[in-house]
């Protein structure tokens, strides 16, 4: 399975709904919020099939704007960062 960041801005106005609609779907223990500091934004670092599955993890009210990045690692030998292939 590959690793996704996922984002979820949102407005202050959104945000005890999408909160409860995370913890609804049993994923909030995997987001961390900025909320209280003024920043209405929620992140999470899940394992999924595909981005189309890591982006199921975001309650719809947001769905559409969030941020779903694969990520990847680098090994020690990390001359050919940018190389395809």
């Amino acid at each position: 399975m590959d690793r996704y960041l996922i984002e979820t801005a949102h407005t202050a106005q959104d945000c005890q709904s999408l909160v409860d609609q995370v913890r609804a779907s049993g994923y909030l223990f995997n987001f961390d919020w900025g909320c209280k500091s003024g920043v209405h934004c929620g992140w999470a670092i899940i394992e999924a099939e595909s981005e189309a599955q890591a982006r199921l993890a975001v309650p719809a009210l947001v769905r559409s704007k969030a941020r779903v990045i694969k990520l990847n690692k680098y090994d020690v030998d990390a001359r050919s960062l940018h190389e395809t292939g």
